[in-house]
Parts: structure tokens; C-alpha cells; sequence
């Protein structure tokens, strides 16, 4: 069971919001970035406080990071940073960025600072459920030793649910380019028309729509506007709210659970019938 949402009553929820609907190819597999959609890491905290001596951390807020840091390769996103920033001589000063913020990331996978959504477990095990094959793609060099970390079950850590690991690869271009997730299509072995993406940042929604893949966009920090801007096909607060009837038929939409948090977004908001007025 799942609802379509009329894009012509009124604005696209804050929670969830889909594109209007089109002829696609039959979904069967799914590559999944890690950081913000598997993994609550700690990605960000590091960037934050590796910025002392640069510019003040405070004001590398989430906003900012999801804007202009996530989901990019290190030296590029240290660079973004740093010139959103508006810090001089950003170029020749990212690398030293980027080299203090590896440094700061490790010494936190070390301490065991980060764990997996509960939701994407969920997610995870609904799509094997299914028979697709899944993997894993980001640009993270510390993606597999988080990933290794975290038991999905009494007898395998989560990395060893892809059949894909591309996390870490030595590319020509980083996202909002496809080349990884191309990469990860390539060695599931399927053409990209087949592949959901999972992402959490706008680089990696518009990496995916430039490769020619569903793109599903996880908005756990009420940037869906972001998301739905750079083209994800469906944008949700959770995984929960995905509606696993239609991934079963090879196909995006949201379930029950999003038609319940739009309606009482709506209740919220003044309209009874949990519709826009």
C-alpha cells in the first residue's frame, strides 16, 4: 500500500516529496552511499572541529556541510568548505584542511564514534529480501572499516551484505559526477536504468541522475528541499517510509507510514483533511 502525492494540491511536504511520475525501467538493484544514509558517522564533527586555526567552527553548521561538503571526495569538499567560508587563499590551504580533518576522522572510527540508522538496517534487509544485489559506493576512504564494524546479524558484519564495494576508489572524478556509482552498475553487472541510489547529499542525488539511475533521497536532517532540488526521484525523512510493495514490483514510491507523516503535517498546520487548503 502506498499514496501518490498530487503535486498540484500545494507545496511538496518538508518530510517527503516525490517528482511527478514517469515511465521508468523495472528497478533490481541498489547501491547505497554510507555516511548519512547507513551510517551516522562522524564525518561532520570532524570537519567542524578540524576547522580551528582556519576559520571558527561554529559556523561550519549541518546546513553547510550538506550544501557543500557531503558526499564530495576530501580535498573538494575541504576546498568547498573553506571557500563558502569565505577563508583566503582557500585552494593552496585545503589540502592542510583536508589532511587535519583525515587525521581528526580516524582518532573517532578509533574511538567508536559512529553507528548504523536502524531504519537502513531495516531497509537493507528488506532489499535482500527481495533478491537484488546490493552495493555499497562512497567516497569515504573510512567507509569499510565502519561498515566492518557493525554487525547485521549473528554471523556477518554489514559490509559483507554488498556483493559491490567501491567505497574509497581511486577516481578521476568525484560526485555530483556518476563515475562511482557507473562503477558500482558496472560490477553488479546491470545497466544503470536498473540501479536505485541511496543517498543522503545533493552531490550524490545529482551523481545519480547524471548516470541515469532512480535516485532516493533520505533527508534525516530536514534538507528534503535540497534533495528534491537536485532531482531526487522520492525524498523521505526515513527509510521506514519507502513502500516496499512497489520495490517489490521494481518500482520507487512511498509507503503508509509517509502518508501518515504528511497528513499530520498537514493537521499540524490547520487542514482537517491532512490535505493543503
Amino acid at each position: 500500500m502506498h499514496r501518490s502525492f498530487d503535486t498540484t494540491r500545494g507545496a511538496a511536504s518538508p518530510r517527503v516529496s516525490a517528482r511527478p511520475a514517469r515511465t521508468k525501467p523495472r528497478l533490481s538493484a541498489c547501491i547505497f552511499d554510507v555516511d548519512g544514509v547507513l551510517l551516522e558517522s562522524p564525518h561532520e564533527r570532524a570537519w567542524r572541529e578540524a576547522l580551528a586555526g582556519f576559520a571558527d567552527p561554529s559556523r561550519f553548521t549541518t546546513e553547510m556541510y550538506q550544501a557543500h561538503v557531503a558526499g564530495k571526495p576530501r580535498l573538494a569538499g575541504a576546498r568547498a568548505a573553506l571557500e563558502a567560508l569565505g577563508v583566503a587563499d582557500a585552494a593552496r590551504l585545503a589540502t592542510r584542511y583536508a589532511e587535519d580533518k583525515q587525521r581528526r576522522v580516524e582518532a573517532l572510527i578509533d574511538a567508536g564514534a559512529f553507528k548504523a540508522f536502524p531504519d537502513a538496517l531495516r531497509f537493507v534487509r528488506t532489499v535482500a529480501g527481495l533478491g537484488w544485489p546490493m552495493a555499497v559506493a562512497s567516497s569515504s576512504r573510512n567507509a569499510d572499516a565502519m561498515l566492518r564494524a557493525i554487525r547485521f546479524d549473528a554471523t556477518r558484519a554489514l559490509r559483507d551484505v554488498f556483493s559491490v564495494d567501491v567505497c574509497g576508489r581511486e577516481l578521476r572524478h568525484g560526485k555530483p559526477d556518476p563515475e562511482i556509482f557507473l562503477l558500482a552498475a558496472s560490477e553488479l553487472a546491470l545497466p544503470p536504468q536498473s540501479c536505485l541510489v541511496v543517498e543522503d547529499a545533493p552531490a550524490g542525488i545529482l551523481a545519480a541522475r547524471a548516470g541515469g539511475m532512480a535516485a532516493l533521497g533520505v533527508a534525516r536532517l530536514g534538507d528534503a528541499a535540497l534533495l528534491h532540488g537536485a532531482g531526487a526521484d522520492l525524498v523521505v525523512a526515513s527509510l521506514d517510509e519507502v513502500a516496499t510493495d512497489s520495490l517489490a514490483a521494481g518500482h520507487l514510491a512511498a509507503g503508509h507510514l509517509a502518508a501518515e507523516h504528511l497528513a499530520a503535517e498537514h493537521l499540524a498546520a490547520g487542514h482537517p483533511t491532512g490535505r493543503p487548503a
